[in-house]
Protein backbone atom coordinates (compact mmCIF):
# COMPACT_ATOMS: atom_id res chain seq x y z
CA UNK A 1 0.00 0.00 0.00
CA UNK A 2 2.90 2.35 0.79
CA UNK A 3 4.45 1.73 -2.64
CA UNK A 4 1.08 2.06 -4.39
CA UNK A 5 0.36 5.44 -2.79
CA UNK A 6 3.90 6.66 -3.39
CA UNK A 7 3.35 6.00 -7.09
CA UNK A 8 -0.01 7.83 -6.99
CA UNK A 9 1.57 10.91 -5.40
CA UNK A 10 4.24 10.95 -8.11
CA UNK A 11 1.91 10.55 -11.08
CA UNK A 12 -1.52 12.06 -10.22
CA UNK A 13 -2.22 15.80 -10.12
CA UNK A 14 -2.58 17.35 -6.66
CA UNK A 15 -6.02 18.78 -7.44
CA UNK A 16 -7.27 15.31 -8.34
CA UNK A 17 -5.95 13.64 -5.18
CA UNK A 18 -7.29 16.49 -3.01
CA UNK A 19 -10.86 16.17 -4.32
CA UNK A 20 -13.39 15.40 -1.56
CA UNK A 21 -15.46 12.37 -2.53
CA UNK A 22 -17.62 11.47 0.50
CA UNK A 23 -18.32 11.85 4.20
CA UNK A 24 -17.98 8.40 5.75
CA UNK A 25 -16.78 6.73 8.92
CA UNK A 26 -16.45 9.93 10.90
CA UNK A 27 -14.39 12.01 8.47
CA UNK A 28 -14.15 13.57 5.03
CA UNK A 29 -12.95 11.11 2.40
CA UNK A 30 -10.66 12.40 -0.34
CA UNK A 31 -9.65 10.86 -3.65
CA UNK A 32 -6.30 9.87 -2.13
CA UNK A 33 -8.14 7.84 0.52
CA UNK A 34 -9.92 5.84 -2.16
CA UNK A 35 -6.56 5.03 -3.75
CA UNK A 36 -5.49 3.46 -0.45
CA UNK A 37 -8.69 1.42 -0.16
CA UNK A 38 -7.85 -0.14 -3.52
CA UNK A 39 -5.13 -2.05 -1.71
CA UNK A 40 -6.52 -2.43 1.82
CA UNK A 41 -9.93 -3.92 1.12
CA UNK A 42 -8.82 -6.71 -1.29
CA UNK A 43 -6.10 -7.60 1.21
CA UNK A 44 -8.71 -7.94 3.96
CA UNK A 45 -10.87 -10.11 1.72
CA UNK A 46 -7.93 -12.47 1.20
CA UNK A 47 -6.92 -12.48 4.88
CA UNK A 48 -10.51 -13.17 5.94
CA UNK A 49 -10.45 -16.45 4.02
CA UNK A 50 -7.75 -17.63 6.42
CA UNK A 51 -8.88 -16.03 9.68
CA UNK A 52 -12.26 -14.37 10.37
CA UNK A 53 -11.98 -10.84 11.76
CA UNK A 54 -13.70 -7.47 12.02
CA UNK A 55 -12.21 -4.42 10.32
CA UNK A 56 -12.90 -1.03 11.92
CA UNK A 57 -11.72 1.74 9.62
CA UNK A 58 -12.29 5.23 8.33
CA UNK A 59 -14.02 5.17 4.96
CA UNK A 60 -16.22 2.11 5.46
CA UNK A 61 -19.93 2.98 5.05
CA UNK A 62 -20.80 1.67 8.53
CA UNK A 63 -17.34 2.17 9.97
CA UNK A 64 -16.81 -1.61 10.28
CA UNK A 65 -17.00 -4.73 8.15
CA UNK A 66 -16.70 -8.47 8.74
CA UNK A 67 -14.30 -10.62 6.78
CA UNK A 68 -14.55 -14.39 6.70
CA UNK A 69 -17.55 -14.50 9.06
CA UNK A 70 -21.26 -13.74 9.10
CA UNK A 71 -21.53 -12.61 12.74
CA UNK A 72 -19.35 -10.57 15.10
CA UNK A 73 -19.10 -13.50 17.51
CA UNK A 74 -17.26 -15.60 14.91
CA UNK A 75 -14.45 -13.05 14.48
CA UNK A 76 -11.17 -14.00 16.12
CA UNK A 77 -9.91 -10.44 16.47
CA UNK A 78 -10.64 -6.80 15.69
CA UNK A 79 -8.35 -4.93 13.30
CA UNK A 80 -8.69 -1.16 13.71
CA UNK A 81 -7.05 0.78 10.93
CA UNK A 82 -6.57 4.25 9.54
CA UNK A 83 -5.46 3.60 5.95
CA UNK A 84 -4.11 7.15 5.58
CA UNK A 85 -3.67 9.16 8.76
CA UNK A 86 -2.57 12.55 7.49
CA UNK A 87 -4.40 12.59 4.17
CA UNK A 88 -4.44 16.38 4.01
CA UNK A 89 -0.66 16.99 4.11
CA UNK A 90 0.09 13.96 1.91
CA UNK A 91 -2.47 14.74 -0.81
CA UNK A 92 -0.75 18.12 -1.24
CA UNK A 93 2.64 16.36 -1.20
CA UNK A 94 3.73 18.39 1.84
CA UNK A 95 4.48 15.78 4.50
CA UNK A 96 4.30 12.05 5.16
CA UNK A 97 1.07 10.38 6.22
CA UNK A 98 0.86 7.06 8.10
CA UNK A 99 -0.91 3.74 7.70
CA UNK A 100 -2.00 2.86 11.26
CA UNK A 101 -3.09 -0.62 12.38
CA UNK A 102 -3.92 -2.10 15.76
CA UNK A 103 -5.05 -5.63 16.61
CA UNK A 104 -7.19 -6.43 19.66
CA UNK A 105 -8.97 -9.59 20.86
CA UNK A 106 -12.64 -9.70 19.96
CA UNK A 107 -14.28 -8.60 23.20
CA UNK A 108 -17.37 -7.43 21.34
CA UNK A 109 -18.73 -4.01 22.27
CA UNK A 110 -16.41 -3.94 25.31
CA UNK A 111 -13.27 -3.85 23.13
CA UNK A 112 -11.33 -0.62 23.53
CA UNK A 113 -7.93 0.91 22.83
CA UNK A 114 -6.41 -0.56 26.00
CA UNK A 115 -6.99 -4.06 24.60
CA UNK A 116 -4.75 -3.60 21.55
CA UNK A 117 -1.94 -6.17 21.71
CA UNK A 118 -0.15 -5.55 18.42
CA UNK A 119 0.32 -2.30 16.51
CA UNK A 120 2.19 -1.17 13.43
CA UNK A 121 2.49 2.17 11.68
CA UNK A 122 3.92 2.51 8.20
CA UNK A 123 5.12 5.80 6.77
CA UNK A 124 3.42 6.93 3.55
CA UNK A 125 6.06 9.27 2.15
CA UNK A 126 5.91 12.26 -0.17
CA UNK A 127 6.99 12.03 -3.79
CA UNK A 128 10.52 13.31 -3.08
CA UNK A 129 11.23 10.93 -0.22
CA UNK A 130 14.05 8.38 -0.47
CA UNK A 131 13.40 6.66 2.87
CA UNK A 132 10.30 5.57 4.78
CA UNK A 133 10.01 4.25 8.33
CA UNK A 134 8.00 1.38 9.77
CA UNK A 135 7.42 0.96 13.51
CA UNK A 136 5.70 -1.80 15.45
CA UNK A 137 5.20 -3.18 18.94
CA UNK A 138 3.56 -6.03 20.78
CA UNK A 139 2.37 -5.56 24.35
CA UNK A 140 5.34 -5.90 26.69
CA UNK A 141 7.74 -6.51 23.82
CA UNK A 142 9.16 -3.02 23.36
CA UNK A 143 9.07 -0.81 20.28
CA UNK A 144 10.89 -1.71 17.06
CA UNK A 145 11.52 0.10 13.79
CA UNK A 146 13.38 0.17 10.52
CA UNK A 147 14.00 2.76 7.82
CA UNK A 148 13.79 1.47 4.25
CA UNK A 149 15.42 2.84 1.12
CA UNK A 150 12.55 3.14 -1.37
CA UNK A 151 14.81 2.52 -4.35
CA UNK A 152 17.13 -0.26 -3.20
CA UNK A 153 14.93 -1.83 -0.51
CA UNK A 154 17.83 -1.74 1.96
CA UNK A 155 16.60 -1.59 5.58
CA UNK A 156 18.29 -0.02 8.60
CA UNK A 157 16.87 -1.00 11.98
CA UNK A 158 16.66 1.48 14.83
CA UNK A 159 15.13 1.67 18.28
CA UNK A 160 12.62 4.50 18.82
CA UNK A 161 13.91 6.73 21.61
CA UNK A 162 11.85 9.63 22.99
CA UNK A 163 13.49 12.82 24.22
CA UNK A 164 15.23 12.48 27.57
CA UNK A 165 15.01 16.21 28.29
CA UNK A 166 13.62 17.19 31.68
CA UNK A 167 11.85 20.29 30.35
CA UNK A 168 9.83 21.43 27.36
CA UNK A 169 11.79 24.68 27.25
CA UNK A 170 13.71 24.95 24.00
CA UNK A 171 11.89 22.01 22.42
CA UNK A 172 8.73 21.25 20.45
CA UNK A 173 5.61 21.05 22.60
CA UNK A 174 2.10 22.11 21.56
CA UNK A 175 -1.65 21.63 21.36
CA UNK A 176 -3.21 20.35 18.14
CA UNK A 177 -5.16 23.29 16.70
CA UNK A 178 -5.57 22.56 13.02
CA UNK A 179 -8.99 23.96 12.11
CA UNK A 180 -10.91 27.21 12.44
CA UNK A 181 -13.58 27.09 15.14
CA UNK A 182 -11.53 26.09 18.17
CA UNK A 183 -8.07 27.58 17.58
CA UNK A 184 -8.62 30.57 19.85
CA UNK A 185 -9.82 28.49 22.82
CA UNK A 186 -6.94 26.06 22.45
CA UNK A 187 -4.30 28.76 21.96
CA UNK A 188 -5.46 30.62 25.07
CA UNK A 189 -5.28 27.46 27.16
CA UNK A 190 -1.88 26.59 25.69
CA UNK A 191 -0.48 30.03 26.49
CA UNK A 192 -1.73 29.87 30.06
CA UNK A 193 -0.15 26.44 30.52
CA UNK A 194 3.26 27.41 29.16
CA UNK A 195 3.37 30.75 30.97
CA UNK A 196 2.44 29.16 34.31
CA UNK A 197 5.00 26.40 33.91
CA UNK A 198 7.92 28.36 32.42
CA UNK A 199 7.10 32.00 33.19
CA UNK A 200 7.38 34.88 30.69
CA UNK A 201 9.98 34.34 27.95
CA UNK A 202 13.31 36.09 28.32
CA UNK A 203 14.96 38.14 25.59
CA UNK A 204 15.91 35.89 22.71
CA UNK A 205 14.92 32.74 24.60
CA UNK A 206 12.06 30.82 22.94
CA UNK A 207 10.01 28.81 25.42
CA UNK A 208 8.65 26.13 23.10
CA UNK A 209 8.27 25.57 19.38
CA UNK A 210 5.00 24.81 17.61
CA UNK A 211 4.54 22.19 14.85
CA UNK A 212 1.05 21.50 13.55
CA UNK A 213 1.48 18.04 12.01
CA UNK A 214 -2.04 17.11 10.83
CA UNK A 215 -1.66 13.42 11.68
CA UNK A 216 -2.08 11.83 15.10
CA UNK A 217 0.17 8.96 14.07
CA UNK A 218 2.69 11.49 12.83
CA UNK A 219 2.54 13.36 16.14
CA UNK A 220 3.16 10.11 18.05
CA UNK A 221 6.05 9.31 15.70
CA UNK A 222 7.64 12.69 16.47
CA UNK A 223 7.31 11.96 20.19
CA UNK A 224 8.73 8.44 20.08
CA UNK A 225 11.70 9.47 17.94
CA UNK A 226 12.75 12.42 20.11
CA UNK A 227 11.58 15.24 17.87
CA UNK A 228 8.71 16.44 20.11
CA UNK A 229 8.49 16.55 23.89
CA UNK A 230 4.78 17.15 24.42
CA UNK A 231 1.57 17.08 22.40
CA UNK A 232 -2.06 17.38 23.41
CA UNK A 233 -5.14 16.98 21.23
CA UNK A 234 -7.96 18.58 23.20
CA UNK A 235 -10.29 19.49 20.36
CA UNK A 236 -13.35 17.62 21.75
CA UNK A 237 -13.01 19.59 25.00
CA UNK A 238 -12.84 22.84 23.03
CA UNK A 239 -15.95 21.87 21.07
CA UNK A 240 -17.76 21.06 24.30
CA UNK A 241 -16.77 24.34 25.94
CA UNK A 242 -17.53 26.51 22.92
CA UNK A 243 -20.48 24.79 21.24
CA UNK A 244 -21.77 22.46 24.00
CA UNK A 245 -21.18 19.40 21.85
CA UNK A 246 -18.28 16.99 21.57
CA UNK A 247 -18.58 16.85 17.79
CA UNK A 248 -17.04 13.77 16.19
CA UNK A 249 -15.95 15.84 13.18
CA UNK A 250 -12.63 17.65 12.95
CA UNK A 251 -11.06 15.78 15.85
CA UNK A 252 -9.16 12.56 16.45
CA UNK A 253 -10.95 9.21 16.58
CA UNK A 254 -9.85 5.84 17.98
CA UNK A 255 -8.39 4.77 14.64
CA UNK A 256 -6.13 7.88 14.68
CA UNK A 257 -4.40 6.69 17.87
CA UNK A 258 -4.67 2.92 17.39
CA UNK A 259 -0.86 2.69 17.39
CA UNK A 260 -0.29 4.50 20.69
CA UNK A 261 0.86 1.11 22.02
CA UNK A 262 4.10 1.64 20.05
CA UNK A 263 4.66 5.02 21.69
CA UNK A 264 4.02 3.60 25.16
CA UNK A 265 6.34 0.66 24.53
CA UNK A 266 8.98 3.21 23.48
CA UNK A 267 8.55 5.12 26.76
CA UNK A 268 6.11 7.89 25.84
CA UNK A 269 3.35 8.51 28.41
CA UNK A 270 -0.06 8.71 26.69
CA UNK A 271 -3.22 9.61 28.64
CA UNK A 272 -6.76 10.80 28.12
CA UNK A 273 -7.96 14.25 29.18
CA UNK A 274 -8.12 13.14 32.83
CA UNK A 275 -4.64 11.66 33.01
CA UNK A 276 -5.86 8.05 32.70
CA UNK A 277 -4.96 5.43 30.04
CA UNK A 278 -6.85 5.53 26.74
CA UNK A 279 -9.94 3.32 26.85
CA UNK A 280 -12.01 4.66 23.98
CA UNK A 281 -14.19 2.12 22.13
CA UNK A 282 -12.93 0.65 18.87
CA UNK A 283 -15.19 2.62 16.56
CA UNK A 284 -14.89 5.46 14.05
CA UNK A 285 -16.97 8.16 15.74
CA UNK A 286 -15.79 8.50 19.34
CA UNK A 287 -14.23 11.99 19.81
CA UNK A 288 -10.71 11.39 21.13
CA UNK A 289 -8.93 13.57 23.65
CA UNK A 290 -5.33 12.53 24.23
CA UNK A 291 -2.21 13.95 25.86
CA UNK A 292 1.33 12.64 25.38
CA UNK A 293 4.55 13.39 27.25
CA UNK A 294 7.98 12.28 26.04
CA UNK A 295 8.96 11.06 29.52
CA UNK A 296 8.00 11.20 33.19
CA UNK A 297 9.99 14.42 33.76
CA UNK A 298 7.92 16.26 31.16
CA UNK A 299 4.75 14.71 32.57
CA UNK A 300 5.58 15.95 36.09
CA UNK A 301 6.41 19.38 34.70
CA UNK A 302 3.12 19.84 32.83
CA UNK A 303 0.37 17.48 33.94
CA UNK A 304 -0.67 19.00 37.31
CA UNK A 305 -1.06 22.48 35.81
CA UNK A 306 -2.70 21.21 32.63
CA UNK A 307 -5.32 19.12 34.45
CA UNK A 308 -6.09 22.01 36.81
CA UNK A 309 -6.57 24.41 33.88
CA UNK A 310 -8.76 21.90 32.06
CA UNK A 311 -10.98 21.62 35.14
CA UNK A 312 -11.34 25.42 35.16
CA UNK A 313 -12.27 25.57 31.47
CA UNK A 314 -14.93 22.84 31.58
Amino acid sequence: MRDHLHHQIKTIAIDELARATALQGGDTIYELDTRGEEILLPFCEEWGRETPFILVAEGLPEGRERYGCSSDEEAQFILICDPIDGTRPLMYDKRSAWLLTGVAPNFGDAANLSHIELAMQTELPTSKALYADTLWASRGGGAHAFSENLITGEKRTFTPRPSQSTTIEGGFGMFAKFFIGSKGWLAELEERLILEVLGPPGDGQPQTFDDQYISSGGQLYELMTGRDRFNADLRPLAHQAMFHTQSSRLCSHPYDVCTELIAREAGVIVTDGNGAPLTAPLDVHYPMTWIAYANTHIQRQLEPTLLRLLAEYQ
